[in-house]
């Protein structure tokens, strides 16, 4: 009993150091660059953590923890978005961290090249997984209900975008969800790019 409240205390503490990972990366740098290195090239993107602080260091922290490694975007929608960074390759779900406070209401738009969070119909459920907006989403955008966090923007790689928005998709043979890349677009992993 006492080896597995030991175990349990050392996990417990891990993931809340994970959690806090997101927020000593490049503590003063209000906007951030990764790079996505995907199965197609490179995304750069610039997170804004001047406008959403706990979404940025909440993807922060599953990048320096790696779970982004080898996952798979699961959903696209043609002129819509592209979402991952829940499943790896054989759709096994990644661990993930809390689910984190809904930052919609930030002044950041739902528009076509921005980097913004999932969640469910509860807006404070966002956890690891994000979407690319392939084009102006103005549905998403908050209003008289919670809308969904755009936390970034992509610099380069919106070819890579514009090439998936007319990837072909299916149901998946295995979950049985719809809008699945028929040939699967892999990020292999994620990168911080160093300041300077």
């Amino acid at each position: 009993m006492k080896f597995i409240l030991t175990v349990a205390s050392v996990v417990l503490l891990w993931l809340s150091q994970a959690v806090m990972a997101g927020e000593t990366l490049q503590a003063d740098n209000l906007f951030p660059k990764v790079i996505l290195h995907t199965s197609l090239g490179d995304i750069t993107v610039e997170l804004d953590r001047s406008r959403a602080p706990i979404t940025v260091n909440n993807f922060l922290s599953y990048v320096k923890t790696q779970r982004y490694n080898d996952t798979v975007f699961h959903r696209l929608i043609s002129d819509f978005v592209l979402q991952g960074g829940g499943y790896k390759e054989d759709f096994e779900p990644i661990t993930t961290l809390d689910a984190i406070f809904n930052e919609s209401g930030n002044g950041l738009r739902n528009e076509i090249g921005t980097i913004a969070m999932a969640r469910t119909s509860n807006p404070h459920s966002a956890t690891s997984q994000f979407y690319f907006n392939l084009s102006d989403n103005e549905s998403l955008n908050p209003g008289a209900r919670w809308g969904y966090t755009v936390f970034g923007r992509v610099m380069e790689g919106m070819g890579i975008l514009q090439q998936v928005n007319e990837w072909e998709t299916a149901q998946h043979k295995i979950t049985g969800w719809p809008d699945v890349p028929v040939e699967p677009i892999v990020l292999h992993r994620v990168t911080l790019v160093p300041e300077g």
